[in-house]
């Protein structure tokens, strides 16, 4: 089980973390993913982080502002995000999969968690 949480209204400009907690499946089997969706638009990927934490990717609108970490021995992941945008207004979600490199594919993600709401606000 993956479960996700940190989000929250924030002003344009500001910060927030997230976290997401697994449970049930030894933690550092899996690559480690953070996605969004925004109301009306399709789920799009936003980083990942690979399983001993040695590989990171973002994407195009995520790097240089967010930045995804890993804790194996609390079973977490985190998304720390900063400068945030209006544009960053999205259900985020947590995802894993345990493929041998990542791919950042929808399709390839194995267990999601529930998503939490980040609102950024001008």
């Amino acid at each position: 089980q993956l479960q996700a949480s940190g989000g929250g209204l924030v002003q344009a400009g500001g910060s927030l973390r997230l976290s997401c907690a697994q449970s049930g499946r030894p933690f550092s089997m899996d690559n480690l993913n953070w996605f969004r969706q925004a109301p009306g638009k399709e789920r799009e990927f936003v980083a990942a982080i690979s399983r001993l934490g040695g590989s990171t990717k973002y994407a195009d609108s995520a790097r240089g502002r967010f930045t995804i970490s890993r804790d194996n021995a609390k079973n977490t992941v985190y998304l720390q995000m900063n400068n945030l945008k209006r544009e960053d207004t999205a259900v985020y979600y947590c995802a894993t999969d345990n493929r041998p490199i990542m791919t950042m594919r929808i399709g390839d993600m194995d267990y999601w968690g529930k998503g939490t709401q980040v609102t950024v606000s001008s």
